[in-house]
């Protein structure tokens, strides 16, 4: 799998920028520097994944290691996710590819936060709920969240009030404009990646001529 794996990572859509760097010469060395570690870094972790990826078939399966291990889609199961982003997030290889193409644009919170969301949904208990809402709050809401996301003031403090008395839809409007920026942003990215493209590629079937 070539270097280019992915797109080059564009900090403009929602990843954190740099504000350290200044101008010169010094300062394009320094982002090239970063590029260059982040490439590294990326190819790596792309390969554990893949590594850890079986074919089309039978999940591989494991005695030593509890780690999940993703079933690679045939291509034309992965075409199917350039029909919809829902079609991408039913997948668990498809899901999990996402999440790693958004960690390599420094926005791996926002399917994250996402995730929580549909979890803390299925939650029956009211004490558990509760404690699932402060925990959402801390992680992705609150200002300075270890990961914060991206929303507007008003949310954010309806949010704080909703929790106060938690219900199944306390996260219900956050989790819709997370759900549209990465259907608008990052999702058309990751169907133009050179991995998702890989994925869809059908295995080319070479013919031997028969000996006359």
């Amino acid at each position: 799998m070539r270097g280019s794996m992915f797109l080059a990572v564009q900090h403009e859509y929602c990843g954190p920028v740099d504000k350290s760097a200044g101008s010169g010469a010094k300062s394009e060395e320094k982002r090239e520097k970063m590029k260059l570690t982040l490439l590294k870094d990326w190819k790596a972790r792309l390969s554990y994944f893949l590594q850890n990826s079986s074919t089309p078939g039978k999940p591989k399966t494991s005695k030593k290691s509890k780690q999940q291990t993703f079933i690679k889609p045939s291509p034309e199961e992965a075409q199917l996710w350039s029909e919809a982003f829902d079609e991408l997030l039913a997948s668990k290889y498809g899901l999990a590819a996402f999440r790693a193409f958004l960690k390599s644009e420094f926005c791996e919170e926002n399917i994250e936060f996402w995730l929580a969301c549909e979890d803390f949904k299925k939650t029956k208990s009211p004490q558990k709920l509760s404690s699932k809402a402060r925990k959402i709050y801390t992680d992705f809401i609150e200002k300075e969240a270890p990961k914060e996301i991206n929303i507007d003031f008003q949310t954010k403090t309806l949010i704080a009030q909703n929790i106060q008395e938690a219900t199944s839809g306390c996260f219900t409007t956050a989790q819709k404009r997370v759900y549209s920026l990465m259907e608008n942003n990052a999702y058309p990215r990751f169907l133009e990646s050179e991995f998702y493209q890989d994925l869809c590629k059908k295995p080319q079937i070479t013919t031997v001529p028969h000996a006359t």
